[in-house]
């Protein structure tokens, strides 16, 4: 199987790929259509199928099926039938945002950081919990800016053009008070029971064996593919930190790592020595995901 995902995608993949998870999702929860919310499931679709674009952007997965293959199965796996607005949302501009901050135009990039600092600003209100993801475009702006001070007053700039154009639209509605939630390190959800958690297990010790390994190698490595998995790595640790800091028992925060999981596995897998190696190394993944959405249902 291993070998039959490592052949080259096209044009048409993405549309099979997305349709293939519309009708798992949909035949999953058929049970639970007429609860959906219309607004956040659409959102939640164009964040998902954004995702799949942002693949050929990020450039790392050298244009094969496993990393499509592997966002679908994640994406399937984590999705609870119903999506909060706030994570629909998350969905929706974290995918925009790959696809800005990865442009292979280095103008377009450069001067986008304003809407970048509007999208964050989106996010942040719909779900306070993304505020990692304003640390992780710091870091972008500091590793790749020839001007650092003019990008960051972009991006701070496009922050303050959202919040003055949402404040007085909440005072108009009625909102005169601030939730304490809007602050950073609020309502705080550990997580302590860790029994459907542990069917993730070895796929959460391959991700980390992956990470180890390219550092292990990273001399060998291009320098455009040591800044795209560098690139890539701190938008994970953006998102895992939204996890561990604020999931507790919603699984569906989950579905924030699905695309840097995604490639960060297969990658891995591609690497890996052995094809023995890579074939169990997918089938433990296709297990563990699979025993961890069974388990959603006892």
């Amino acid at each position: 199987m291993f070998r039959l995902l490592s052949k080259e995608s096209n044009i048409f993949s993405i549309p099979v790929y997305i349709g293939f998870l519309l009708l798992s999702v949909v035949a999953f929860n058929v049970f639970s259509l007429n609860s959906l919310s219309l607004i956040p499931t659409l959102i939640t679709v164009a964040g998902i199928a954004l995702g799949y674009f942002g693949f050929n952007t990020i450039g790392l997965t050298y244009q094969t099926h496993l990393p499509l293959f592997l966002y679908t199965f994640f994406i399937f796996a984590f999705f609870p039938g119903g999506l909060d607005i706030g994570i629909a949302v998350a969905l929706f501009t974290n995918s925009f945002l790959i696809l800005i901050m990865t442009s292979m135009n280095d103008d377009f990039r450069r001067k986008s950081y304003l809407i970048v600092g509007a999208i964050l600003a989106v996010n942040y209100i719909f779900l306070p919990a993304t505020w990692p993801m304003a640390i992780f475009a710091l870091f972008h702006i500091l590793g790749t800016s020839n001007r650092i001070g003019l990008h960051i007053f972009r991006l701070i700039y496009g922050v303050i053009l959202i919040a003055l154009s949402y404040f007085p639209v909440m005072n108009f509605m009625g909102y005169h008070s601030w939730n304490d939630a809007y602050f950073p390190f609020t309502a705080f959800k550990f997580h302590r029971e860790y029994d459907q958690l542990l069917y993730l297990l070895p796929v959460m010790l391959m991700m980390a064996y992956a990470i180890f390994d390219h550092f292990i190698h990273y001399n060998k490595k291009s320098p455009i593919s040591k800044f795209k998995y560098s690139f890539m790595l701190l938008f994970f640790i953006a998102q895992l930190i939204t996890v561990v800091l604020y999931m507790g028992n919603h699984y569906e925060y989950l579905l924030l790592l699905a695309l840097p999981a995604s490639i960060i596995l297969s990658r891995f897998l591609r690497f890996t020595k052995r094809e023995w190696q890579k074939e169990l190394g997918l089938w433990i993944i296709i297990g563990c995901v699979i025993a961890f959405k069974i388990a959603g249902y006892q």
